[in-house]
């Protein structure tokens, strides 16, 4: 099949255009600056250049690539370390995923597409009550802390979009938080804010994560392609849901820090804010009980705990040689 990639030199594109190549696709990438062009054509995809916020950069790059589907990765994430201001770091990727969604699947529905995979996330934005693990049955979170608000409606703009389109078909893909080599929770930028004891440890820690190495998401999002159900929403996930209480230390101790600081919940609202106490204290994970089931699929790294380790002895290594 021809696939378009929106957002193909993010964490998860750069992993997805190689599997997709892999697997027998004709991929085209778009990227919004000219500089990555020669990236996409590296990984064996042909490039298109479109910002994802200007509609007829994006109608053009559909129409002239003539995809059969579309699978959407747009963010702006890159070097996002200031979440005390959470909302402020995603605005960008807020709009991606209201404005930038409309444009994509407008230009989708006239071009023919049959299928459309849009982005979404597993994490902190399912309700806070309850049971530990979410199904993609549990509703989302009805009253979040302030600085997450505009973030969660982004969120909940683009699932009722994508699931809601008939024409192409459309499916969402929550993604746990992200992991691999100088990515996510194992980016230079994190490791160095762990290193430095910047991100304390607030409360009891019970709050739970998903986590999500990226050539799991990849391989998920390829198997989304031919086996996803239309109008469906599968949480990417592993299959090891963990508090913070757990896998912070761990981290900590992986990248070689001491262990992280720890402050009364009270302290971290002053400090940090109630959206980051929330994440650290309450926040839910995600089953990926129906991925398993419906898309086919398992992790390769099945617990954060080993790919951290291997992620972590990689970038040890490369620095050592």
């Amino acid at each position: 099949m021809r696939i378009l990639v929106a957002g193909a030199t993010g964490a998860v594109g750069l992993q997805l255009v190689p599997q997709l190549i892999a697997a027998g696709h004709a991929v085209v990438g778009t990227t919004r600056t000219a500089a990555k062009v020669e990236l996409i054509r590296r990984m064996g995809a042909e490039p298109a250049i479109a910002n994802g916020l200007d509609a007829q950069a994006i109608r053009t790059a559909v129409f002239s690539t003539k995809p059969e589907i579309i699978i959407d990765q747009m963010t702006d994430l890159a070097g996002v370390t200031d979440l005390r201001h959470f909302d402020r770091a995603f605005a960008t990727t807020n709009k991606l995923r209201t404005e930038g969604t409309d444009f994509l699947l407008a230009a989708a529905r006239e071009a023919g597409v049959t299928r459309f995979i849009a982005q979404s996330f597993c994490g902190w934005t399912y309700g806070r009550g309850g049971e530990a693990i979410k199904t993609e049955a549990d509703a989302l979170d009805p009253d979040p802390p302030e600085e997450l608000r505009r973030t969660l409606q982004a969120i909940q703009y683009l699932e009722d979009a994508v699931t809601s389109s008939a024409s192409p078909e459309g499916i969402v893909l929550r993604y746990g938080s992200f992991y691999g080599p100088d990515t996510g929770m194992l980016s230079r930028a994190m490791i160095d804010q762990v290193r430095h004891r910047r991100v304390p440890l607030i409360g009891g820690g019970g709050g739970r994560w998903s986590f999500i190495h990226v050539e799991d998401a990849a391989a998920a999002t390829v198997a989304a392609i031919e086996r996803g159900k239309p109008g469906e929403i599968y949480n990417i996930v592993d299959d090891d849901p963990a508090p913070v209480s757990e896998w912070l230390p761990a981290l900590a101790t992986l990248v070689g820090a001491r262990t992280p600081i720890r402050v009364p919940a009270w302290l971290g609202r002053l400090f940090a804010g109630e959206h980051l106490v929330s994440m650290m204290t309450e926040v839910r994970a995600g089953s990926n009980a129906k991925a398993r089931r419906e898309l086919g699929w398992q992790p390769a790294h099945p617990s954060w705990r080993q790919g951290f380790a291997e992620v972590a002895s990689g970038a040890t290594a490369q620095h050592a040689a």
